[in-house]
This record gives C-alpha cells, structure tokens and sequence, in this order.
C-alpha cells in the first residue's frame, strides 16, 4: 500500500481540496479488496444501509429524481458493518492516518464506507457536496475513493473543482439529473475550471466533503467499480441530519452531542500523545 504521504501533496490537497495517488495499492491488494468488496455486495442482497429497508433504487430522500438517480450508480453503504474482510481493510490505521493528515487533524472516525457501482450506460452523477448530508458539520471532513476497475473518461470517472472547498458551505443540495444545479447556490463557481481524475485499478483520490465533485455517464459496455469511506474527524458533534444513523441511535442523541459511539463511527487512527 503506497500510504507515505509527501509535504507537497498535502499541501496540493489543502490548496485543491483533493488529490489522486497512483498505484495506492499493489496487484495483489487490488486482487484482494476487489474480491472482499464483490463478496460483501452479494451478501447484502441489494439492501442499501444496515437496519434500514432500503434497496438499490429506491428513492431515499436524498435526491429529487429516484428514477433518474437509481440509474446513476449503485450504492452499498457501511459493508464493514456486515462483511468482517471488509471492515479490516476500512479500520486500516494507516489509511485512518492519511486522513488525518490531509484533513489536518488528530483523530479520524469512519463515518460511512460505501461500494459506488457504475453499471454500464449509467447516467452521470451531478455536481455536488458531500457534508451537507451527514449529521455532523466540520469542514476538514475527508473521503478516500478508491478504483476497483479502471475509471477512465468513457466509464465515468470522477471530476472536481478545484478549490471550491473554500468557498462552498453546509448547504444541503439536492442531488438531481441537472448538472449545473450546484451553480444556482454557488453561481461564482459557474465560471470555475474542472479536473477530470481518470485512475487505473489500484489508484485512489481523497477530497474534501465541501469540494464540489462528479461523475460522466458510464459510455461503456463495462463496470466502473469503487470502494469509498467517508471520515469524520474526531470531536464532531450531531447537527440533527439522521443521515444513515440507526433510528435507535438517533433517538439517544440531541444536537450538539459528540458522535463518539464506537460501535457506530469506529476511531481508526488518532495522534499519538508523548507523556513525559
């Protein structure tokens, strides 16, 4: 696992609010997760979230559009939470402390992982943010998406705006077909330059949650597969959005609460304290 980060690419990430890595696993790692990610999806028999009874392309509140959306990709949320390979790749200490130090903080907790499935002919997947949904608001928030196939210009692969971290906020918008929707509430990002982020199987990007990203169609007969994990940082308090929290969960927790719950948000890496 390439894991060693250099001053200069976390000083790219905290200008651009993401990076790409090459080759951030080897053949055989690659060989390795794709196998554990193929059999947690199978295992989970299209059911969405754990303890929620939503299936792939049901309409589940976060977009305007389930027809349209359910034909973007499908996604399979909190497989560490079902499938034990699965949740030793994701509470990896070393991927915990890459987080942190893009997001420039002391502790990292996973918030959610998800597999994104772009089926082929998949419609593509709107400008949008990610924080805004989550149930806690803290802007170093960081996600790692990691190429299980190619992700190529044809298949879909991702783009971002760079620097867009800097000036986006909490704003909760809806994920829908219009791509140019995010620009009604950032109209000074119209104008904004993107970064297509091809990777070949194996490579990985981190983004921030406040940077603004997206997807092309799928214009192939092929998969575009990724394992994804968002991360919140150690500390985060409950904003009141449930997001994939368990209702029974949420019904212990009042705004301002820290999300500390082990079991729920695990903490993979936190700064080690010299006593002296």
């Amino acid at each position: 696992m390439n894991y060693q980060l250099t001053p200069s690419e976390i000083q790219s990430y905290h200008a651009n609010g993401f990076i790409v890595i090459e080759d951030f696993l080897s053949p055989e790692e690659l060989a390795y997760w794709s196998t554990a990610v193929n059999t947690a999806v199978e295992e989970r028999s299209g059911i969405k979230i754990p303890g929620k009874n939503i299936r792939i392309g049901d309409d589940d509140g976060i977009n305007e559009d389930a027809s349209y959306f359910g034909k973007v990709f499908d996604q399979l949320l909190n497989l560490w939470q079902t499938n034990k390979t699965v949740r030793e790749l994701m509470i990896n200490e070393r991927i915990g402390k890459m987080a942190a130090q893009l997001a420039g903080v002391d502790g990292i907790r996973i918030w959610h992982d998800q597999a994104l499935i772009k089926r082929p002919w998949a419609n593509p997947t709107a400008w949008h943010l990610d924080t805004p949904f989550w149930s806690f608001s803290d802007r170093n928030a960081i996600s790692i998406w990691i190429a299980l196939d190619n992700a190529t210009l044809e298949n879909g692969c991702l783009y971002f705006i760079p620097g867009s971290h800097k000036v986006t906020s909490f704003d909760k918008i809806t994920i829908g077909r219009n791509m140019d929707g995010i620009f009604e509430v950032y109209p000074q990002l119209r104008s904004a330059k993107t970064v297509a982020a091809p990777m070949k199987a194996g490579s990985c990007s981190f983004h921030n949650g406040l940077t603004v990203h997206g997807a092309n169609a799928n214009m192939t007969n092929g998969f575009r597969r990724a394992m994804t994990c968002a991360y919140m940082p150690d500390g985060s308090t409950f904003n009141g959005e449930p997001n994939i929290l368990p209702d029974e969960y949420l019904k212990t927790l009042q705004i301002g609460d820290l999300l500390n719950n082990d079991e729920q948000n695990p903490l993979i890496y936190q700064t080690k304290v010299v006593s002296r």
